[in-house]
């Protein structure tokens, strides 16, 4: 026995030291298990109508608490710097002193409608992109955690890659960054964020921690955070749920922004914002309801206590009704339970019968539409289904305020503000071939159960459907326009004293605003659309010399011609105080003609395109061709001014003068300079040599022949005349001559040629005055040589100066 138990004894003292040891190794190999990423848990299907992205289940709750509760970059994560552009406008969002925080909603809802329009797009073409069950629905998720302080937003969209979310979140800068920074710098006004594709970056006014969860069908789950502090970082998701394919944003919510955790607060804000989106969205909402339990047994003691002293009578009528209902006793409870609650059950406006639609909802509709969320209603709306070979139905909008942006680059971008649906699924709102580009600032959307589904964008712009679609459009929106006109009281020709009724107050002025927003598209209609130019022409507003300020139609006009006035007198140029001095305009307002003020560059080319209207024909005024009546005496003072008008042209001959005649439009103003009838006008020169690219050379053949027209009525052309009998030759007169050519050259709007030579007859005709010799020199100036102490003193600074600046630094 001895010999075994020494042995024993120290098999005994080994195995106490190695069992703490092997327990600490379990332990360690534990920690390390945890750490690593594992299969995530099944997930029980449909707990409480709860989809997969945002289930209620313990497991998953506890291993997302880690990352949702966190508000620090993970430390494997790939982390970048926000691009420029980016930082400058998060900064403005973050430091915004901006009240209307609520706009940060809509603009991620608006972001996941766009990202389920691009996969239901995608799925038109292939079926498998949508996969099965929950991520084939495509819908928006709200869902609030109060503890936490997250507001969780969900879509079933095509998701993002990583590199997508490097790309749209942060390092690359889109047009849109820029222009927004540049807009509110001007305007401050923060609520147009989601017209310049930046909206995203809303999130910054409620959140100081967002998270951004994106599952792409092309590539791994990802997770993209920022604390808005100048980074941002990437990692492969390995802590929450699969998504199954989109996008879950997480805002971490400011304490200042915990108003957005009340259910009632986000229902509202979708319903005001939001409640024409395409697609449902639903909030995780909470509600009591009365459940039945089974009875406690206090609850039941209590019952027989009271039925002691009940009568027999009353306790044989229980007994029979306990024998019929043989039922255990329950009681009301109020239980509190979650489930999905619809937010935008609003049908699609435009399927809608247009009698059923309130001017409110088309009001809001227009909101959703355009991303502008301001007071001002649109100016006009047309709601229309068109029928026959093609059938579509369609909303259009006139916005109330011109984008900043709507004439730059007009011919070289293809965008457009009109939305296309196939059969309620959205197709494009990029498709610049549904309306001419002069009416690309019209909003709305177009629903055509006519053009096929599962087609490129190249093989629908040639589809046969299209163009009548684009006639029809371009028809109900000059109508919608002429209605704004027709309906407007100042646009009213009746001078009659009516009673104006609050709706008429309401529309009063509407078309002078649309006009002074929309007019230069009209204009530029005219140019390019012949089809549709006299339509389009009765829609042209002006100011002319008897419209008091006010805008003219061509109609009104018209009605105010006088009798025999065969054409429409029209003069171009920059500004109507500057037309008004016009030498042009003196004999017509004499003889009280209307002539129309044209002040806007565009209406140079106009008037090449817009020949007549009504069968009137326009006239400019500065050209050839001016006829205002006959006058008798016209033949007599041609023939007493023969010698000088031809003298005046051989004199004018260098200066590129084709002819000079008697003028019949000069009342005050000795002589003017007009273009023959198919050159371009003094305002149309300036506008062309303005031209970065222009080309002198063409200019020179577009300037077309100048016509010098004297007044005979004028004492200077008198006195000429009578000099010119005298002396032909006289030098001083054909200086004379030459110097009121080049006065009546500028007060007719052009430029002169050598403005050093007519500087120097000027100033001849100024001596002259001052009966200073011709000949008389300027003085000369001293030379006196610069010593080199004079120049040293030239050189270096007073040391007066020297001496405040080091004041001025031992101040500082």
């Amino acid at each position: 026995m001895r010999k075994w138990t020494v042995p024993s004894v120290l098999f005994l003292i080994c195995l106490l030291f190695l069992l703490p040891d092997q327990g600490r190794k379990i332990h360690a190999n534990a920690e390390v298990d945890s750490d690593a990423p594992v299969d995530p848990p099944k997930v029980e299907e449909r707990i409480g109508a709860v989809p997969n992205g945002l289930s209620t289940d313990s497991d998953v709750v506890k291993r997302e608490a880690e990352s949702m509760s966190r508000k620090t970059l993970r430390t494997n994560a790939e982390k970048f710097e926000f691009q420029a552009e980016v930082s400058r406008l998060m900064d403005i969002i973050i430091n915004s002193l901006y009240s209307n925080k609520d706009i940060f909603l809509r603009e991620l809802i608006s972001n996941a409608s766009d990202a389920l329009d691009k996969i239901r797009f995608l799925s038109l073409t292939d079926k498998e992109v949508l996969g099965e069950g929950d991520n084939a629905k495509l819908e928006i998720q709200i869902k609030l955690d109060k503890e936490k302080k997250i507001l969780s937003i969900r879509d079933r969209g095509i998701g993002m890659t990583k590199e997508d979310l490097i790309k749209n979140l942060g390092t690359i800068a889109k047009s849109g960054t820029s222009a927004f920074v540049e807009k509110m710098q001007t305007s401050g006004d923060l609520n147009l964020i989601g017209q310049f594709g930046v909206g995203f970056y809303s999130v910054y006014l409620v959140a100081d921690y967002v998270e951004v969860i994106s599952k792409h069908n092309d590539d791994k789950q990802y997770v993209w955070e920022s604390k808005a502090d100048g980074a941002f970082a990437i990692s492969e998701d390995e802590w929450n749920e699969p998504l199954g394919r989109g996008t879950e944003i997480r805002l971490h919510l400011r304490d200042e922004a915990q108003e957005y955790l009340d259910e009632f607060k986000l229902k509202e804000l979708v319903k005001k914002y939001s409640e024409f989106i395409n697609f449902p969205i639903h909030l995780w909402a909470t509600k009591e309801v009365d459940e039945e339990v089974p009875a406690d047994e206090d609850d039941s003691s209590d019952d027989e206590e009271t039925s002691e002293s009940k009568s027999s009578e009353e306790e044989e009528e229980e007994e029979d009704a306990e024998k019929e209902d043989k039922k255990p006793k329950t009681k009301t409870v109020k239980k509190t339970t979650h489930e999905w609650e619809l937010l935008n059950d609003m049908k699609a406006i435009w399927l809608r019968n247009p009698k059923e639609v309130t001017d409110e909802e088309y009001t809001k509709f227009y909101h959703s539409l355009a991303k502008d969320f301001g007071d001002e209603k649109p100016l006009a709306w047309s709601h229309f289904t068109a029928e026959g070979d093609v059938e579509f139905k369609a909303v259009l909008f006139v916005p109330p305020k011109a984008p900043s942006d709507l004439y730059e680059s007009y011919y070289n971008s293809n965008k457009s503000n009109l939305k296309l649906y196939v059969r309620r699924v959205f197709i494009s709102d990029e498709f610049d071939e549904l309306l001419p580009k002069y009416l690309n600032f019209l909003m709305g959307l177009v629903d055509s159960d006519t053009l096929p589904l599962n087609v490129s964008r190249e093989m629908l712009q040639q589809h046969s459907s299209l163009k009548t679609i684009k006639k029809k459009l371009i028809r109900k929106a000059l109508d919608m326009i002429r209605k704004i006109a027709e309906e407007d009281p100042d646009e009213s020709s009746d001078k009659k004293d009516i009673e104006e009724s609050s709706d008429d107050n309401e529309k009063k002025g509407q078309y002078a605003k649309f006009w002074n927003e929309f007019g230069k598209s009209i204009k530029l209609g005219i140019i390019e659309d012949a089809t549709n130019r006299n339509r389009l022409a009765k829609l042209l507003r002006f100011e002319t010399t008897k419209s008091d300020g006010k805008l003219t139609s061509l109609d009104q006009y018209i009605s105010r011609m006088k009798s025999g006035q065969k054409d429409i007198f029209y003069i171009t140029g920059t500004s109507k105080e500057q037309l008004e001095k016009s030498p042009f305009l003196e004999r017509l307002t004499k003889k009280n003609y209307e002539v129309i003020f044209f002040t806007d560059p565009v209406d140079e080319y106009l008037m090449q395109y817009l020949m007549d209207y009504e069968d009137q024909k326009f006239q400019n005024v500065s050209k050839e061709g001016l006829k205002i009546g006959k006058d008798s005496k016209d033949k007599e003072l041609k023939e007493s001014f023969k010698d000088l008008t031809k003298w005046w042209k051989k004199a004018l001959v260098s200066e590129n003068v084709d002819d000079v005649k008697i003028s019949n439009r000069l009342a005050d103003t000795p002589c003017v300079v007009v273009t023959s009838k198919y050159g371009w006008t003094a305002n149309m020169e300036r506008i062309m040599q303005s031209q970065t690219l222009s080309d002198a050379n063409k200019q020179a053949y577009m300037r077309g022949k100048r016509v010098l027209e004297i007044n005979p009525r004028h004492p200077i052309i008198k006195e000429l005349r009578e000099r010119i009998v005298t002396d032909p030759e006289d030098e001083g007169v054909k200086q004379t001559a030459q110097l009121i050519y080049q006065t009546a050259l500028m007060e007719s709007g052009f430029s002169p040629t050598d403005p050093k030579d007519f500087a120097s007859r000027i100033y001849g005709s100024v001596k002259n005055s001052l009966n200073i010799s011709p000949d008389a020199a300027v003085e000369e100036e001293d030379d006196v040589e610069e010593t080199e102490e004079a120049v040293k003193e030239t050189e270096e600074p007073p040391k007066t100066e020297n001496v405040a600046e080091e004041d001025l630094k031992d101040e500082l």
